[in-house]
């Protein structure tokens, strides 16, 4: 069979990040209109995960997310044995919002769910639908925050009628303003990798085309205890407490990255000219040996679409690495040095800008990550 990729499953890239970038400079038409209010809008923050209001003491941030597809998996699981595994895609949905939001170095407040439906029969499965509930106020919990509402539309003929759409956004602080997280970077610095739990909510368009191709399909064993749709369901890490430990601890987080879309290319999610150099992977999830051995992915290609079992990342210098590293230990989180940022240049001397990977061999070049307008 033919290798599958994102662009063949149906997520181009190269089209949602125009469509981004698009969005970005017609976003910031509107920044005079922050006048008014007495708050400015910090230089370059169009392009991070989250939006950041300026205030004269504090910053506000903002995030809205989605979880995409993963849902979609948790349905097939209870349709072929009747698990519901709806309170990891309740924990999931909250992940993929804060763990945007601290990447700026704020914390979560408040949060808010927006749980659209094809047909308000959907919520007539209580075990699914409370476990949704129960699910998301687990991750608020675990991030700190109040799930302050949310919003439930029944959108017939734009949703299907057995499908839930899952999104909300998040209000969270950097105060002092002193501990914003802003990419202040130096040759030298060190990346500090935090382990996901597994594939955790990208890459999930991909893998249920993947399951289509599979004997078993979602059934097929990943491990002797797993399935493949178990595998795929395992809820994802929230980084907040880390991220709150970090800061209560005084280490300055010079950057920090959510591994989601463009897997291992979101290291250089900054325009600064740095190469990421990457020595220590770290270890290796049964999940992803399984999707590269049945998709018949190139290291590439996995690298450049999932996590690859490493969650989220944080820069720092390296004396302060080894700090991050005990803060990790203490809350039994798995995390290692991956690597070091070094200055970027050709050998003409010209800027560059790249990930390598150094014990695979492989590259990404900046021009493979295009998400700033």
């Amino acid at each position: 069979m033919k290798p599958l990729d994102y662009h063949s499953a149906g997520v181009n890239y190269d089209v949602l990040d125009e469509f981004k970038r698009h969005c970005q400079r017609a976003a910031a038409t509107t920044t005079g209109l922050l006048a008014r209010h007495g708050i400015t809008e910090p230089a370059g923050i169009r392009g991070e995960s989250a939006y950041l209001l300026e205030t004269p003491d504090e910053y506000l941030a903002h995030v809205e997310e989605g979880l995409g597809t993963k849902n979609l998996v948790a349905d097939a699981l209870i349709k072929l044995t009747g698990e519901s595994h709806y309170h990891a895609i309740g924990v999931d949905t909250v992940a993929s919002i804060v763990n945007d939001l601290i990447t700026v170095g704020a914390l979560p407040i408040s949060i808010a769910m927006h749980a659209a439906v094809g047909n308000a029969n959907w919520f007539e499965q209580t075990t699914r639908a409370r476990d949704l509930a129960e699910g998301f106020a687990e991750g608020c919990r675990q991030s700190g925050a109040v799930w302050g509402g949310g919003e439930t539309p029944a959108l017939k003929n734009l949703i299907c009628d057995d499908t839930i759409v899952l999104a909300g956004s998040a209000l969270g602080r950097i105060k002092p303003k002193d501990l914003r997280i802003a990419g202040q970077l130096q040759a030298g610095d060190a990346m500090v990798f935090l382990a996901s739990s597994g594939i955790h909510a990208n890459g999930l368009t991909l893998c249920r085309d993947l399951a289509d191709r599979l004997p078993r399909g979602y059934l097929t064993p990943v491990t002797p205890e797993q399935n493949f749709a178990q595998a795929l369901l395992a809820p994802t890490r929230i980084y907040v407490p880390f991220i709150q430990a970090c800061q209560d601890a005084g280490i300055k987080l010079k950057y920090a990255v959510n591994l989601t879309g463009h897997g291992w290319r979101k290291l250089m999610r900054l325009d600064e000219p740095w190469v990421y150099r990457c020595t220590r992977l770290g270890p290796q999830l049964p999940i992803f040996d399984f999707i590269k051995q049945h998709a018949g992915m190139d290291d590439q290609g996995m690298y450049g679409t999932f996590n690859m079992g490493v969650g989220f990342a944080v820069y720092v210098s390296m004396v302060e690495a080894l700090n991050c590293l005990e803060i990790a230990r203490q809350q039994n989180l798995p995390a290692w040095i991956g690597g070091v940022i070094e200055q970027g240049k050709t050998a003409t001397g010209e800027p560059r800008r790249a990930v390598e990977i150094e014990p695979l061999g492989i590259s990404f070049a900046g021009d493979t990550l295009k998400i700033r307008g």
